[in-house]
């Protein structure tokens, strides 16, 4: 376990090492500074749990060297592309300012930096909010799916998804519905509308990479192996997917702290963690072990789906978007163990 672990308490020291010294050098004080970004890593992971699971299932089906550049280059877009760089370029499109100035903005303005921040966020929930949606709907709607945790709800689920374009037409219909009873102004009711798009157009991009994927065998026939089983076609889906769940991290982090290297610490320490605990998932053989796991992960993606689509208008606290997410996690090991238990005695 602590091979699995090891590079995330690496992190850890390293960024409340560099905590200590912001906090010496800011009005804040050394301990609020190492308060906060454990309280900032914690909130992450959390927020997160369920990403882990999904990211293990689709991870253990790749080849090790994919699974090798999704924890190294991928940790490295997770935190300094989504958690610092992504920010910045929000900001810098909505106010028209350039990356320097931002980043002083983000250094020397954090109110200022952060209100700009919060101001797009009907965009990113839109746009994470459809992604994740998705992500759920097709889950759900998936036609060879052999397991019911639900039962005869599952089972009904899964055979609509004989319809191929089901969760597609769900999702479009979740976001038409969105626009029509949100008491949104004109300007912001387009810009739900064209990122909510955007992300429905992505996560029909990503998930069809497949088709420039196909492997040929011996035979000469030509077998087009799933999106998320591939390699350059996985890794570019894990990203886009981890993508969308920071979003309402890194957004949410200001509730806390308006400092941003405090909020960058914090979180990179939660998206270490989500790292190791995806690779602890695959090299213990959890999911399999924990039948259920799987689609408690897909349910808690949904209900954060459905947070995220809420809060263009409605505050909804951070806590409670974690707490959803870990329940659906702790109900489904349950279950899954009370299956175990069950198969066991019947043998």
């Amino acid at each position: 376990m602590f091979q699995d672990f090891k590079y995330s308490i690496f992190v850890t020291i390293l960024c409340v090492g560099l905590a200590i010294w912001w906090g010496f050098s800011s009005p804040m004080g050394v301990l609020t500074a190492v308060f906060l970004v454990l309280v900032l890593g914690v909130m992450e992971v959390s927020l997160s749990f369920d990403n882990a699971v999904v990211n293990a299932s689709i991870l253990k089906e790749m080849d090790e060297k994919w699974q090798q550049i999704f924890l190294t280059v991928g940790i490295l877009i997770a935190v300094f592309g989504m958690r610092l760089v992504f920010p910045i370029v929000i900001v810098a499109i909505a106010t028209g300012l350039g990356t320097i100035e931002v980043i002083n903005m983000a250094l020397n303005n954090p109110e200022e930096y952060s209100r700009h921040l919060k101001d797009s966020h009907a965009g990113i929930a839109a746009f994470g909010g459809m992604f994740l949606l998705l992500v759920f709907l097709d889950f759900m709607f998936d036609k060879d799916k052999e397991v019911h945790w639900l039962g005869a709800f599952e089972e009904k689920m899964s055979a609509l998804g004989k319809l191929d374009v089901m969760s597609i037409f769900i999702a479009l219909i979740t976001l038409f519905l969105l626009q029509e009873f949100l008491p949104l102004d004109k300007e912001t009711r387009l810009t739900v509308l064209v990122a909510g798009l955007g992300g429905v157009v992505l996560y029909i991009a990503v998930s069809s990479l497949d088709i420039f994927f196909e492997k040929e065998e011996e035979e000469g026939a030509s077998v087009s192996e799933t999106v998320k089983r591939n390699g350059l076609a996985g890794f570019l889906y894990l990203e886009v997917l981890d993508a969308s769940f920071s979003f309402d991290g890194v957004i949410g982090a200001f509730a806390i702290t308006n400092d941003v290297v405090i909020i960058m610490l914090g979180l990179a320490i939660g998206a270490m963690f989500v790292r190791s605990m995806t690779v602890h998932l695959v090299h213990k053989g959890t999911l399999d072990e924990y039948i259920y796991l799987e689609h408690g992960a897909h349910y808690g993606i949904g209900a954060l789906a459905i947070i995220m689509l809420l809060s263009i208008h409605f505050h909804i606290p951070e806590i409670i978007t974690g707490l959803i997410g870990v329940s659906f996690i702790v109900a489904s090991v349950i279950a899954s163990m009370k299956h175990n238990k069950k198969a066991v005695v019947d043998a």
